[in-house]
């Protein structure tokens, strides 16, 4: 599998996310259920913390993959919903640095949200994986 990074402008690259990524000879593709910051029965946890929940929900997120035998770098694709967007835009350069330290450079969206599953739920991971 090879992927090509497609950046018509830089600013997301400060993030260490790209515009797009192409994917050429990938055999497999993984689509992931939203994951957060939950226990194995699906209790929340760190209410109201949103750096913990994004750390906790990327954790989460990584087993996953793992489950799949495959790793951050083969994630192409990164959905991130949220309760509130204000503060996943003041805490990013806390959170996003999480990715590009286990080589997962996505392309990417950030939606607002009312809601997720739980009232203590801040933030939700939603991935695309190719190998």
């Amino acid at each position: 599998m090879k992927t090509r990074s497609i950046n018509p402008t830089p600013w997301l690259q400060h993030f260490g996310l790209n515009h797009g990524v192409e994917v050429s000879g990938a055999t497999r593709t993984l689509y992931l259920s939203g994951q957060t910051a939950s226990d194995a029965e699906g209790n929340p946890l760190y209410a109201g913390d949103l750096v913990a929940q994004f750390s906790c929900a990327w954790e989460n997120l990584k087993d996953a993959l793992t489950a799949a035998d495959m790793a951050p770098a083969n994630v192409v694709r990164l959905n991130f919903y949220t309760t509130d967007v204000d503060a996943f835009m003041e805490k990013a350069d806390e959170m996003l640095p999480l990715l590009t330290a286990d080589g997962c450079a996505p392309s990417s969206t950030l939606v607002g949200v009312t809601r997720l599953y739980h009232p203590d739920i801040l933030i939700e991971i939603e991935a695309t994986a190719v190998a």
